[in-house]
């Protein structure tokens, strides 16, 4: 089963009617809500989208341009980064084929709360964080309690070498949260994205797809 995106919703799901409450971990002193007011305003708002940092791979004149569109709590987004994405890396992004870009689509604030830990460490650290919250998937996204979840994510963060004030820096940054919902909206609306994982290939979208299908329209291009 596809995960399907609704996106006249998302908003208001990820928000809630205009606020959204970004619950911390328990067993912390003085734990609160953190209320960011009007975010699920934020495909309308006054918002620069443009300083939210691409995710790249591969040469920057690659022949080839593919942009993933996934979600840190969709399970083909996991198995795609287990099984797909490590083959196309192997032969096409680091051959120098294919200029490979990961964007976030949010179904959930879990979802949000995990592209915060990712970028938390900058480009230099976001693929290997990004393949550490998919291999752990099955752990942190079925926690249990939201403060569950958040703990799980602060534990992927910590292994990946980040102490816990800049975990919690990057978790409650309301400003980053607002921008990456609009740009993800922005983003989803320019390239039809309807399900995760999809793959915008030169411009052109497609749903997920095995490594052969995948593979055969690279090849195709590249004749």
């Amino acid at each position: 089963m596809k995960w399907i995106l609704r996106a006249g919703a998302v908003a208001l799901a990820l928000f809630g009617g205009g606020a959204w409450y970004l619950t911390q971990g328990a067993g912390q002193t003085g734990a609160a809500d953190i209320r960011l007011p009007g975010a699920a305003q934020a495909q309308t708002a006054d918002i620069d989208i443009t300083t939210v940092t691409e995710m790249v791979k591969g040469a920057e004149d690659a022949p080839i341009e593919v942009i993933e569109y996934a979600s840190f709590t969709c399970p083909h987004c996991a198995s795609a980064h287990a099984n797909l994405i490590p083959k196309l890396e192997q032969n096409y992004i680091d051959t120098g084929k294919v200029k490979f870009t990961y964007r976030e689509v949010y179904f959930d604030k879990v979802g949000v709360w995990a592209s915060l830990i990712a970028r938390c460490g900058g480009e230099a650290k976001f693929f290997g964080i990004t393949d550490l919250i998919y291999k752990g998937q099955q752990d942190w996204a079925r926690a249990g309690s939201e403060a569950a979840v958040i703990g799980e994510l602060r534990k992927i963060g910590r292994l990946a070498g980040m102490d816990g004030d800049q975990v919690e820096a990057c978790l409650n940054d309301g400003d980053q949260i607002a921008t990456l919902v609009a740009w993800f909206q922005a983003n989803a609306t320019e390239h039809g994205i309807t399900s995760t994982p999809s793959f915008v290939i030169d411009g052109k979208t497609y749903s997920n797809m095995s490594y052969e299908e995948f593979s055969a329209i690279l090849d195709a291009k590249l004749d």
